[in-house]
């Protein structure tokens, strides 16, 4: 593999070729700010948020789309590029609600971060903004266009990620926005409730509808776990506030699906909180269920699988197991069926 040398802020850095300078930043310990760039997406270079000052260049290019150069000597703050970053953040704000004291993603925010780090507190330029309103008449996600800054990584989520390509830019010029075919609300286009784009989404133009206004982003603990859904095995974290999940995310990283998630791993969290679901067992006395303790549900099962077994034979019992349980549970299944009942009639719900 070929390598290439070059220097940023004054660092020694060796990367191979076909690295992008924002690329050979993160591997030297420096955080470039970027919008529209992410790991698991085509680069884009839209936002310009990224830009940096390259010796012998006369302009600043965007890091995530330039690659490096042997003997390049990059500046990853110098004034220009300070002066730059927040020029395009007052442009950015220029046309963004300002209503970040009671927006659901404060915290969690990259705008916001980089507006701060950066010291946008006036907006310069004055003059048209659109007013779209919010799009929540589907039970998953909360569009907000008003907020969306035209990084483009729910278009490409949507496309390399999911493959149903449901988002793209529509109009042109200062009317330009992302949106479905026909401009038609997400219940009425081909959208699966995947939530890909709400992962990458850097504002609060898209939202998991289901953690509104229940906890801001720095209040929630994140505990990763693995879905329970089907024997995919995809990984998220659980958002959990005084003890009680307020809902689900994804990050880039993640070793089986990356910020990839199915509509029932991402949305169907809530069973967990059902008001159908038992909390306790039952045992049937006199034709009717009546509340029991686990002993005595556990010694009503022994009791008659024990009979079953003598009366019938091992081949009488069969057992169908859960992708919800663990991989630990699911292997006390089968040898409760092949040790203890002596059969192999034993299946899993999720096997294909």
């Amino acid at each position: 593999m070929d390598l290439i040398r070059i220097k940023i802020d004054g660092r020694d850095v060796e990367v191979p070729a076909g690295t992008t300078v924002l690329e050979a930043a993160e591997q030297a310990g420096i955080h470039i700010p970027r919008l529209c760039h992410d790991p698991e997406l085509s680069r884009f270079g839209a936002c310009r948020l990224c830009v940096v000052e390259i010796e012998g260049m006369r302009n600043l290019p965007a890091s995530c789309v330039t690659a490096v150069a042997s003997g390049m000597v990059v500046w990853t703050e110098s004034p220009p590029v300070t002066e730059a970053r927040k020029t395009i953040l007052e442009l950015l704000m220029a046309n963004h609600p300002q209503d970040c004291l009671t927006c659901e993603k404060m915290g969690d925010c990259r705008l916001a971060d980089y507006c701060y780090r950066y010291g946008v507190k006036e907006i310069p330029y004055k003059g048209k903004t659109h007013a779209y309103g919010v799009e929540e008449d589907n039970p998953f996600i909360v569009r907000d266009a008003d907020k969306c800054i035209l990084c483009g990584k729910c278009v490409r989520a949507c496309a390399e990620i999911t493959g149903k390509d449901n988002l793209d830019f529509a109009y042109r010029g200062f009317d330009t926005k992302v949106a479905t075919f026909g401009d038609s609300p997400l219940l009425e286009s081909d959208c699966v409730f995947c939530g890909s784009c709400v992962a990458v989404c850097p504002t609060g133009a898209l939202m998991e509808k289901q953690m509104q206004g229940r906890a801001r982003r720095y209040e929630l603990k994140r505990v990763k776990t693995t879905c329970p859904f089907c024997g995919t095995g995809c990984n998220f974290e659980l958002c959990v506030k005084e003890g009680k999940i307020m809902g689900v995310t994804t990050k880039s990283g993640g070793a089986v699906n990356g910020r990839s998630l199915c509509i029932k791993g991402r949305f169907g969290w809530d069973f967990v909180y059902s008001e159908k679901r038992l909390d306790t067992p039952y045992i049937k006395k006199n034709g009717k269920m009546e509340p029991a303790t686990w002993d005595e549900a556990l010694n009503v099962i022994a009791g008659r699988l024990g009979e079953i077994k003598q009366k019938y034979g091992p081949g009488a019992f069969a057992a169908l197991s859960s992708a919800r349980c663990t991989n630990e549970e699911n292997y006390l299944v089968q040898k409760l069926v092949r040790v203890v009942m002596g059969t192999n009639n034993v299946d899993h719900c999720a096997r294909t």
